[in-house]
């Protein structure tokens, strides 16, 4: 069975167009790297959990910010590895002023034998869709695709 996560896209209208909320993946890894570098937040569905609670839960542990609205259900995306991936869509303009992430630990430089404790994301940022698309790891950008067609629906809905 494949492994599941669960993560939230949220998107914010502050002019013309959408922005979408990403997050950059922390440790020593990603730290030099923007382009294809960055996620939504999400994270491991637990047994038994609800995958919306579990999308929840994981935005709140890697933004540090709880996020509120209509969440719609996007459709679930296979990323390269086989992982597949639960999204909903949401809109809000959070204050990103709140950013904290949790910690996971790494033996840092490799083979050295010290652990040491990284953020699981160093930063966030909403971003355009033409941004974030670059941004974005590529197995994750249907969510975006999905997550525009979404936006762009409620803008012609409120129009007529």
């Amino acid at each position: 069975m494949a492994r599941r996560s669960a993560g939230l896209i949220v998107w914010r209208r502050t002019g013309p167009a959408p922005e979408f909320l990403l997050a950059h993946h922390g440790g020593p890894l990603w730290a030099k790297r923007d382009l294809g570098a960055w996620t939504i937040p999400k994270g491991l569905i637990d047994p038994g959990e609800d995958p919306l609670a579990a999308a929840k839960r994981e935005f709140a542990e890697e933004t540090g910010l709880q996020v509120d609205g209509a969440f719609v259900a996007l459709s679930p995306c296979k990323q390269p590895g086989g992982k597949v991936i639960q999204a909903w869509a949401v809109e809000s303009d959070l204050d990103l002023q709140g950013f904290v992430s949790g910690e996971f630990t790494l033996e840092w430089p490799p083979r050295s034998g010290r652990l040491q404790a990284f953020p699981e994301v160093d930063r966030i940022a909403y971003f355009d869709f033409a941004t974030a698309a670059g941004k974005l790891l590529a197995g994750q950008r249907p969510i975006l695709d999905e997550a525009l067609s979404l936006a762009a629906r409620r803008d012609r809905d409120s129009r007529a």
